[in-house]
């Protein structure tokens, strides 16, 4: 059901999130997260994670009227805006498509169930110290083009449920499992211990090195996307099996303690004065390869 309410401001306690964008770090910790965008929040919509509210101007209620009918919640309640300034000095641009939601993050799910639920050969991603959230929400949209069965965020990465990170990704992180490796929701991949007894937040985060070991466990070779002169290049590397690509940041790369939990280092051959790309692109280069092996 529609609950349609028209405001001329923001000031209702039910539109905090909506005043509160430039402060991600609370909306992950209350298991929320931003829509931004017209094709985002329609994806958003489609999708099967929990909607709160749409924030949108007053004309284009009538466009997302049937999605919204569609949704599975209760209630959902949607904020008509009588002004469409009142949404671009909210979000800081002129440009901005007009249109708002808040979603509900995913319960954390578990690596077992990653691997157990995906196809044969499987393709996962992994993600080390990658912080900047327009190059994670970019490399999610390459996921998702490739069929990537899911996106394994380390601990020192930036949650891929960010407003840039969801933006960049168009929307297509509601497409993709994602096993999230920190505390910050007071939960983590894996949220009971071996007794059955529910792990608390001050428990040791499960670690992206750790995590690797495991899937290598299950016979997943985990290749890390890292130029080291005794490494391989990209058309020497098997990707017909069942594989993790592992990434890191730009600036750093890989840390040591990830590069040594992967099976081989494997790099994208390139001109002698480029040393690197971006991660997205770098994401995007494996990825193709590993689909062009596995046709």
């Amino acid at each position: 059901m529609i609950r349609l309410e028209k405001i001329a401001a923001l000031d209702l306690p039910e539109l905090a999130p909506y005043r509160t964008l430039r402060r991600p770090f609370e909306h992950e910790e209350q298991g929320i997260f931003v829509a931004e965008g017209d094709k985002v929040v329609r994806r958003l919509l489609e999708s099967h994670f929990g909607v709160i509210s749409v924030l949108l101007p007053e004309n284009l209620v009538a466009d997302f009227e049937p999605l919204l009918r569609a949704r599975p919640e209760a209630e959902i309640k949607v904020f008509a805006v009588t002004k469409k300034s009142i949404l671009e000095e909210l979000v800081g641009f002129e440009m901005f498509q007009g249109v708002l939601a808040i979603g509900q993050i995913p319960p954390p799910t578990s690596l077992e169930k990653i691997i157990t639920t995906s196809p044969r050969p499987r393709l996962f991603v992994a993600l080390d110290e990658l912080a900047n959230a327009e190059n994670l929400g970019s490399l999610v949209r390459n996921c998702a083009a490739f069929g990537t069965h899911a996106l394994i965020v380390g601990e020192t990465c930036s949650s891929p449920y960010l407003r840039r990170a969801v933006r960049n990704s168009m929307g297509t992180i509601f497409q993709l499992p994602v096993l999230e490796l920190n505390t910050r929701r007071g939960e983590i991949s894996e949220p009971f211990h071996a007794d059955g007894k529910m792990k608390r937040r001050d428990d040791p985060v499960v670690t992206l090195a750790e995590t690797l070991k495991k899937l290598r466990a299950h016979g997943v070779k985990c290749l890390a996307a890292h130029p080291r002169p005794d490494g391989k290049v990209l058309s020497q590397a098997d990707f017909t099996g069942d594989v993790c690509l592992v990434f890191g940041s730009e600036g750093d790369g890989i840390s040591e303690n990830v590069l040594a939990a992967c099976d081989e280092e494997v790099a994208i051959p390139m001109a002698n004065n480029v040393d690197s790309l971006n991660v997205s692109a770098a994401a995007a280069v494996f990825l193709h390869e590993a689909v062009r092996q596995r046709k």
